[in-house]
């Protein structure tokens, strides 16, 4: 009797849009909302596509970048995996109902794909410059996930994640990446279904009864049902009590934002995802992120080759800020180089862990073109 065969990875180039749209569909993604701008375009046209060939797959063009994120909204709350993707114009036009999918706990994945701004800067060219913006940009106290991916197997992989991440913990996750990034076509693995996780909300199993909707769990995270499969509750954007009705008593105020942030805050070894190379004997580390972390681990490679002891600190998780990663790497190097497409970002979290125990460079580039390794060699060798 012949033995089963394997089923082989699948390779194919994609660009890192393509990636994106092939990392949703294997995470679970049953919906899509959103309104067309560059440079994020290709997810959308390509979700059109795909989503209306696959069982339960829905895809909606909506008026405008606010209608939008809130279709994937009112997706999410009736049991779908949901997303949407934009740019920096529309990305601003997001922020209140990202706040809205806050603090009503609803998992769904924005990706963000960076162009120059503000306003319509340059539509067709990288930036960095929407990651305060990504962490802080709703208003109000949020704990929020922000991913990155500097390569387009990257785009996949962490689409992925996004969307493990939105649904362990119930929460909004934006998926950083760059123009050049998304624009770039490279061969990519499609791993096979037993060769990544694929997590799914966890549902209330207790009568419809006795269910609170936001109730206070061992992890932080209630269960969620799906409206209309029996279970009742109510949704608003108003701060609310464990039932889901508007409140404004201190002591449920407190305990809902404190919630907030500790379903995430506790499990930053799950969501804080960065990779090292070369570090352990490193005098100079350079952190970086989406595309400018290719130019840094090349510019790492050939500072070795001079001999100069440097690292890379690459960061797919933004925020929460991997404070312990940094942390680890300062005790060991003398100086600190943070490369990025805008006016100092990231720069701000590193100086805040750091508080002026080692030497940190910053790179800062804002003309649309992207931080070449050259330029980062130059600091590399100068240090």
């Amino acid at each position: 009797m012949a033995r089963p065969r394997k089923k082989r990875n699948k390779e194919i180039f994609a660009l890192g849009n393509e990636a994106v749209v092939e990392g949703a569909l294997l995470a679970g993604c049953t919906f899509y909302g959103g309104y067309p701008i560059t440079p994020s375009s290709e997810i959308m046209e390509i979700m059109a596509q795909r989503l209306p060939l696959i069982p339960n797959g829905s895809f909606i063009q909506m008026e405008d970048e606010i209608g939008g994120l809130g279709s994937v909204i009112g997706a999410s709350l009736a049991g779908r995996k949901a997303m949407t993707a934009t740019s920096g114009p529309g990305f601003s036009l997001m922020q209140e109902h990202l706040g809205y999918g806050c603090i009503t706990e609803t998992p769904l994945v924005i990706v963000n794909v960076m162009r120059g701004g503000p306003s319509t800067g340059l539509p067709t060219s990288p930036a960095q410059g929407d990651v305060q913006q990504a962490r802080w940009g709703t208003h109000g106290d949020h704990s929020i996930i922000v991913l990155s991916a500097s390569n387009v197997q990257e785009c996949l992989d962490n689409t992925i994640e996004a969307f493990n991440l939105a649904e362990k913990y119930r929460t909004p996750v934006i998926l950083l990446i760059d123009e050049i990034t998304a624009h770039t076509r490279e061969k990519i693995i499609i791993p096979n279904p037993d060769e990544y996780e694929v997590f799914n909300r966890i549902v209330p199993t207790m009568p419809p009864e006795w269910y609170k909707p936001y109730e206070e769990t061992v992890r932080g995270v209630p269960p969620m049902p799906a409206i209309g499969s029996g279970y009742r509750f109510h949704v608003t954007g108003l701060t609310h009590d464990t039932n889901g009705f508007p409140t404004s008593r201190p002591d449920e105020v407190r305990e809902l934002n404190e919630r907030l942030f500790r379903k995430i805050d506790q499990f930053l070894h799950d969501v804080q995802l960065v990779d090292e190379v070369d570090t352990e004997d490193a005098d100079v580390v350079v952190i970086a992120y989406g595309t400018v972390a290719r130019s840094a681990e090349l510019a790492v490679k050939q500072a070795r080759d001079l001999g100069v002891k440097a690292g890379l600190l690459k960061l797919s998780t933004l925020f929460p800020y991997p404070r312990k990663a940094t942390e680890k790497v300062m005790a060991k190097a003398s100086t600190l180089v943070v490369p990025e497409m805008n006016m100092g970002q990231i720069s701000r979290e590193v100086k805040r862990v750091n508080n002026g125990q080692v030497s940190v460079r910053t790179i800062n580039k804002v003309d649309g073109q992207i931080i070449t390794p050259a330029e980062i060699l130059k600091v590399l060798t100068r240090v």
